[in-house]
C-alpha cells in the first residue's frame, strides 16, 4: 500500500515526514496542494479527523498575511473556505488513508504508526 502525504513540497516538516518513510522503507508519495490541488471533499474528511482548529496551521506565513477580520471572526464554516482557497494554511503533513489519522510529523508518532 502507498501512503499519500499530504502537503508541500518545500516545507521542512513535509521534507522530515518524507525523509522519515524513506528511511523506514514505508510505501509513499506527496500529494502537493499546490501542484496536485486540493480536493474539497478530502479537507472535509480531514477537518471530521482532526476538527478545523487543528487544521489552521497559525505557525505559517499564510496565517500572518490574512486579513485580521478573518483571523478574528474564524469558525468551522469560514476555516474551511479559507483552507479551500489557501491550502498552504492547512498544517502539514497530513495522512488521511484507511485506519492512519495523522497530522504534523513526530517521529515517535510515525514509529508506532508504521510499526
Amino acid at each position: 500500500m502507498t501512503i499519500i502525504v499530504y502537503g508541500i513540497k518545500n516545507c521542512d516538516t513535509v521534507k522530515k515526514a518524507l525523509n522519515w518513510l524513506s528511511a523506514h522503507h514505508v510505501e509513499h508519495r506527496l500529494h502537493d496542494y499546490r501542484v496536485d490541488g486540493l480536493d474539497v471533499n478530502w479537507l472535509n474528511q480531514a477537518e471530521k479527523a482532526f476538527g478545523w482548529e487543528a487544521l489552521v496551521n497559525k505557525r505559517s506565513t499564510t496565517w500572518r498575511n490574512l486579513d485580521q477580520a478573518v483571523k478574528d471572526n474564524l469558525d468551522r464554516a469560514s476555516a474551511l473556505k479559507v483552507l479551500a482557497e489557501q491550502p498552504t494554511l492547512i498544517k502539514r503533513p497530513i495522512i488521511l488513508q484507511d485506519e492512519l489519522a495523522l497530522i504534523g510529523f513526530d517521529e515517535k508518532v510515525y514509529g508506532v504508526a508504521f510499526s
